[in-house]
């Protein structure tokens, strides 16, 4: 899993019929220190997760398969839990509350 901010929303119209209904989220990744780094993901949400807000990615290799089971979706990273606060050996990194960052 890795730290990442939600930057913003993707929307697509023509999609594969197993993605209907998906909320996709345009990520920024974060490093060790909380900063920001120059590289974006987008990661299919199914907790909810809103601008601006830390939260947990974690990716799987899925391939496509359009004819198949209409469970099996082509995902390669999912958003799975939103930060409430993260913790270092230096104190508080994040907190949701107060967006505090050493």
């Amino acid at each position: 899993m890795q730290l990442a901010q939600v930057m913003g929303t993707v929307v697509s119209t023509q999609k594969l019929p197993t993605m209907t209904g998906i909320k996709l989220l345009l990520l920024q990744m974060i490093d060790h220190d909380g900063n920001l780094l120059p590289r974006y993901e987008v990661a299919a949400d199914q907790v909810g997760a809103g601008m601006g807000e830390w939260v947990l990615v974690s990716r799987r290799a899925i391939a496509p398969n359009p004819a198949g089971d209409k469970d099996q979706r082509p995902i390669d990273a999912l958003v799975v839990g939103i930060i409430d606060t993260v913790s270092v050996d230096k104190g508080l990194l994040y907190s949701k509350k107060g967006e505090y960052r050493l």
